[in-house]
């Protein structure tokens, strides 16, 4: 399993090359069935930014009910400084109930896990300024009133604090509650819409949700504004060739996701199936056709798939190009165990004129058109961050 840490290397130092923006990561636990083990990103991040030059490490989401908010904020504040403002913060929920409830915090109680993760947060962000604060709420009071050095502890403060002041946060969309737009925009955070949200069509409905939020608090945004689409994609010779390839990895994704409900077009009848054979031959269950057909799926050359996201861009006013994208299928395995080098024949690999290290130019915010495994300008970037950084394309992959 240890490999699967290498291969993020890989990744990283891939894109770094070729000029790509962002490299995106999930935070998983206690996972032997598959290589969703990167328990600490902001470590990873870390080590990440020492072997790589110019590209920034996205956290893909710190789980905050797994975490004490001020270790979380004292680790961010670290990497913030340490790597020049390189690492990107990212908070969700949780969705796995074994590593949640594993670490002792709620997500069967759907409630509690909210309102932890909401109270989490919002320490997150007193502490981010970097100035004296006190919380006292349902989960947590801080500090504690306990004498210290001749008096009582009343304030803390963050020391060192986060550099870049206000912090870019992201955060996933799934359920698309109007609670949850309110929370985002009350701290300026960006969404992604992803995965099964997207093959549920539910895209449309939480791109106005999360404006009318920001508008609630007097901010007016264009519709996609702080907001990343996702798409599950899968690179081939054709249309018809992806789908084929795809298929069988399209299905596991299913099985897993699908029983997290993470998929919000399957049904429970559906669910079930997936889990017994004995139903599946009686249920009509996902195909990758039907996602494809959907536009959660994107398959072909990389051409076609540059062309279907830029169709949906251009779909959606005023929104620059984004997206949060996972790849279907692995890349082949090289000795012992190890990922195959994905300069030398995985599906990372760019075309000979957009290789350096063929002799091809690639400039670090021109986009890298026949490359569809990783998105251009996915980040949609907050006017925070175009202030002070001229960066016109960023490119994102999320590796869970």
């Amino acid at each position: 399993m240890g490999g699967a840490l290498h291969k993020v290397v890989e990744y990283a130092k891939c894109m770094d090359e070729r000029g790509y923006d962002t490299f995106w990561m999930a935070e998983h636990h206690f996972q032997p069935e598959g290589t969703e083990l990167i328990p600490n990103l902001l470590m990873m991040a870390m080590h990440l930014c020492g072997v790589t030059k110019n590209l920034r490490i996205g956290c893909g989401f710190n789980v905050v009910p797994m975490w004490h908010p001020l270790r979380l904020a004292e680790d961010y504040a670290m990497a913030d400084i340490l790597t020049g403002g390189r690492v990107i913060f990212g908070v969700a929920r949780g969705y796995h109930t074994r590593e949640v409830e594993t670490f002792g915090a709620p997500l069967r109680d759907q409630n509690a896990n909210r309102e932890l993760f909401e109270e989490g947060v919002d320490i997150l962000f007193k502490a981010f300024e970097g100035k004296p604060f006190s919380h006292k709420g349902k989960y947590y009071t801080i500090p504690p009133e306990v004498p210290y050095r001749g008096y009582t502890l009343k304030e803390i403060t963050l020391v060192p604090a986060p550099e870049r002041l206000p912090v870019e946060c992201w955060q996933p969309i799934q359920s698309g509650s109007e609670r949850a737009f309110d929370f985002m925009a009350k701290h300026g955070i960006c969404g992604i819409i992803g995965g099964g949200s997207a093959e549920g069509g539910a895209v449309e409905r939480h791109m106005i949700g999360f404006q009318a939020a920001y508008a609630r608090r007097g901010i007016e945004l264009e519709l996609g504004g702080r907001l990343a689409l996702g798409f599950q994609f899968h690179i081939a010779k054709s249309r018809e060739d992806g789908m084929s390839e795809a298929a069988k990895h399209y299905e596991e994704n299913m099985k897993m996701f699908g029983e997290l409900r993470l998929v919000r077009a399957l049904t429970d009848e559906q669910i079930a199936a997936m889990r017994d054979p004995r139903l599946a031959a009686t249920t009509k269950l996902p195909r990758v056709e039907d996602a494809v057909k959907a536009g959660g799926f994107l398959t072909g050359r990389p051409a076609d798939i540059h062309r279907a996201i830029e169709g949906r861009r251009k779909t959606l006013s005023g929104r620059r190009p984004g997206g949060v994208r996972h790849a279907a299928g692995d890349p082949p395995r090289g000795p012992a165990g190890r990922p195959g080098s994905i300069r030398e024949g995985g599906h990372a690999r760019l075309p000979p004129s957009q290789d350096r290290r063929s002799g091809g130019v690639v400039q670090r915010r021109r986009r890298a058109r026949e490359c569809c495994r990783v998105d251009r300008d996915v980040l949609a970037t907050l006017e925070r961050r175009r202030s002070r950084c001229d960066r016109r394309d960023a490119h994102l992959i999320v590796v869970s």
